[in-house]
């Protein structure tokens, strides 16, 4: 099995990778295509080149979001139809109602420059984003709530993490982080709004999506929302303590805003739409 001709082991890996199996999204995704057979792709297409804010020297590659959750689901098909089997219920009759919890995933790689030789001069840093279907579960008629058929047994393992984006950018630079991710953040809003249909276990199901950004951690986070990184004078992500407060008081602290009004608030900052100076 191991010793395999070239082209053999070349379709075989097609299978596993995203873009090989077909699918369609009821109502079509907004702004997505709706072609299936797409591999990996520049993670800058669709930039225009005179943006004077854009690096041109920065490297990204990635899958279609929709397209890679497919692929991720096809490789779960075993999963799911043994988990309808283990909980008793017909698989000829489950083609609707399943939901599927994904982790989402973002993190600076450090350093990855190369240490010898000369190769193309790149940022020299790296950042990867990345997904972890959590859960899959099932709405059956006559139960309130969903039962589960799947469940990531080990959902921080590298190994049930799949890479979406890959991109050579400072994570700190948050002008071309955000650029490369936008188109990222648009398919997740578009699936959001609709269901996939895919052949599983030999027939049509449906699949609904929801999405979990817990894979960040505080520098990320802090960064994506334009707030200052670890030597700030405020400690904390979402209420207003300083440094000096926090080391009188560790306990009498409460939450004075959320992340989407950080992001809103360093919009404004960011844009300065009234011209202030």
């Amino acid at each position: 099995q191991i010793f395999q001709p070239l082209h053999t082991l070349r379709n075989a890996e097609k299978e596993l990778l995203p873009g090989f199996h077909q699918f369609e999204w009821q109502p079509a995704l907004k702004n997505v295509s709706s072609s299936w057979d797409v591999g990996i792709i520049d993670g800058l297409s669709g930039w225009t080149t005179f943006v004077e804010d854009v690096p041109a020297d920065t490297i990204s590659r990635r899958f279609r979001y929709d397209v890679a959750l497919v692929s991720a689901l096809k490789d779960l098909e075993e999963d799911i139809m043994e988990g309808l089997r283990e909980r008793g219920l017909d698989d000829s009759i489950c083609t609707s109602g399943f939901t599927v919890v994904v982790k989402e995933s973002c993190d600076g790689m450090g350093d990855v420059s190369e240490k010898h030789g000369n190769g193309t001069a790149v940022p020299e840093k790296a950042v990867r984003f990345s997904f972890t279907v959590m859960s899959i579960s099932i709405r059956v008629e006559g139960e309130d709530d969903g039962i589960t058929i799947f469940q990531e047994p080990k959902p921080n393992s590298e190994l049930s993490c799949r890479p979406l984006c890959l991109m050579f950018v400072d994570e700190s630079d948050h002008e071309t982080l955000t650029a490369i991710l936008g188109p990222v953040v648009a398919e997740r809003k578009a699936m959001m709004e609709s269901r996939l249909i895919i052949s599983v276990g030999g027939l049509l199901r449906s699949f609904r999506f929801f999405f979990r950004g817990t894979g960040y951690d505080e520098k990320m986070v802090r960064e994506m929302e334009g707030l200052e990184a670890s030597g700030s004078t405020y400690v904390c992500t979402l209420c207003d303590s300083t440094r000096a407060e926090a080391s009188q008081n560790m306990v009498l602290h409460s939450i004075t805003r959320n992340h989407d009004e950080n992001l809103e608030r360093y919009e404004i900052w960011r844009k300065n739409p009234f011209s202030e100076s």
